[in-house]
């Protein structure tokens, strides 16, 4: 089949994951942990897709390295033990990646989690065999330096021109622009529409679903769009 991708670079919270309300619930635990007032979740929202230690110099820009030590190991204890929020993965994701790999797409995430928490999510979700190779933020300069996106086109021998990232927040997008390869937004993680507009991704997707067949139909343009 003469396609245009042949790699798909997924990133894991807001993207294929519904991780948000956990995430915020435990980054507000970490703050309490280390004696902080919580910061509302709006602020933390803003942050997540970096790596925890870029997260927390983004909040806290005084922040010493024992700190953000201090900061990074009670959030992954709070992240961990679950704060009583159940996450999951978003809503016909199985079926898009089985679809996925079935046409014969190389299929890689690139994420701000660290090893542990992303293999544990892979594990408990079932997903881990359908990811040809992974790379994340304590393996790697966090997003939005291209790092990791090249570290994968070297692991699957793809080039930037036959790469595509799919992403929901800016972090996803600007790290795909800094590997000189395209992206695709989506639209109901935690960045806004405009602003994810504003990087240029070929398409933005109201729902994972919709990545196969705009794949087999849409890469002729390249203007942005947004579709159901």
């Amino acid at each position: 089949m003469n396609r245009k991708f042949s790699l798909l670079v997924f990133d894991w919270d807001g993207t294929l994951m519904d991780s948000e309300a956990r995430i915020v619930a435990s980054m507000q635990t970490a703050m309490r942990a280390l004696d902080l007032n919580p910061l509302p979740a709006t602020d933390i929202r803003r942050i997540i897709g970096l790596g925890i230690r870029e997260a927390v110099r983004s909040l806290y820009a005084e922040a010493d390295e024992h700190f953000i030590s201090r900061f990074a190991d009670a959030y992954r204890e709070a992240f961990l033990q679950g704060e009583g929020i159940s996450q999951r993965l978003f809503p016909g994701v199985h079926d898009v990646l089985s679809e996925l790999e079935a046409t014969g797409y190389l299929l890689a995430v690139a994420t701000g989690k660290g090893r542990a928490g992303l293999d544990r999510g892979l594990c408990e979700t079932g997903l881990t065999p359908r990811f040809h190779a992974t790379r994340c933020a304590d393996e790697s300069f966090s997003k939005p330096h291209p790092a990791m996106i090249e570290a994968l086109m070297r692991v699957c021998g793809v080039m930037p021109e036959h790469t595509l990232m799919i992403g929901d927040t800016t972090f996803d997008l600007e790290m795909a622009r800094n590997a000189g390869v395209a992206s695709v937004g989506v639209s109901y993680g935690v960045h806004s529409v405009s602003d994810l507009r504003a990087l240029d991704p070929l398409v933005i997707l109201d729902c994972i679903s919709a990545l196969p067949s705009w794949l087999q139909s849409n890469h002729r343009g390249t203007e942005t769009a947004k579709i159901a």
